[in-house]
């Protein structure tokens, strides 16, 4: 994608926003609502529970103000639509990750349904506050990975790898063991009938270009690296005594 195609897919994310009901929202809210625990539609953009400069100069401005208000919003206003008068309506976004399927009439629920779980997880896991990972879970990393640079490493590869876009995870498998993974567009690893290695996700990185490219252009490997620098690790710890709990 280059600058100009970029723009037109900004502008195109934006004017779905501006249409709906989302237009206007303020960034103002400093506890955010995991959108995702919400019973069910309609669903809603939830807040950042930082400001939209607060994570420079590792990820700036304007790329997490279009990130956040346009890509996501348009997420959101499009799964309300695609689930409008469908059984999917009466679930919750977690049980409509684990429901739905590769036929062509639930694409959109596929897609948009991912992109606003992805979405709501990536901002709580990252923070404007140096955070460190704890001992027991770095103990806990070693002992599945075999050190901790291997599973920064695993982490980076998985991420570069990504052919076109996706995301990478850490995750907590069925068998309570770590494993890192990559899925492609708004895939994740709650997607029972999609998504080959399952488990509760706790730590994902975005690597669609719309989340780098105004900064880093084409430089796919600083961003990753910048992405270790604003780690939120006790979101990350939370979520895997819950997962391993």
């Amino acid at each position: 994608m280059n600058k100009r195609e970029f723009i037109k897919l900004t502008g195109l994310a934006g004017a779905a926003v501006l249409s709906g009901p989302l237009s206007g929202l303020a960034n103002t809210s400093a506890t955010v609502k995991t959108n995702y625990d919400d019973p069910k539609a309609p669903f809603t953009l939830p807040p950042l529970p930082y400001g939209f400069d607060a994570l420079e100069p590792n990820i700036d401005k304007q790329t997490m103000e279009i990130h956040h208000d346009k890509h996501h919003g348009a997420y959101v206003k499009n799964l309300n639509e695609a689930i409008a008068n469908t059984p999917y309506a009466s679930l919750t976004l977690e049980q409509i990750l684990k429901k739905v399927g590769n036929a062509p009439t639930e694409k959109a629920i596929r897609n948009n349904a991912g992109g606003h779980y992805n979405h709501s997880l990536f901002w709580t896991l990252l923070s404007p506050q140096k955070t460190t990972p704890s001992e027991k879970l770095k103990a806990a990393i070693t002992k599945d990975f075999g050190s901790w640079e291997a599973f920064q490493q695993k982490f980076n590869d998985a991420a570069k790898t990504v052919f076109g876009s996706g995301w990478a995870w850490l995750i907590v498998t069925p068998g309570k063991k770590l494993a890192v993974i990559n899925t492609p567009n708004q895939d994740n690893p709650l997607m029972t009938n999609l998504v080959k290695d399952q488990g509760a996700p706790i730590l994902a990185l975005d690597v669609w270009e719309h989340a780098y490219y105004l900064k880093y252009q084409n430089k796919r490997p600083d961003y990753i690296n910048a992405f270790w620098n604003v780690i939120n690790w006790n979101e990350v710890e939370k979520r895997y005594k819950a997962a391993v709990s």
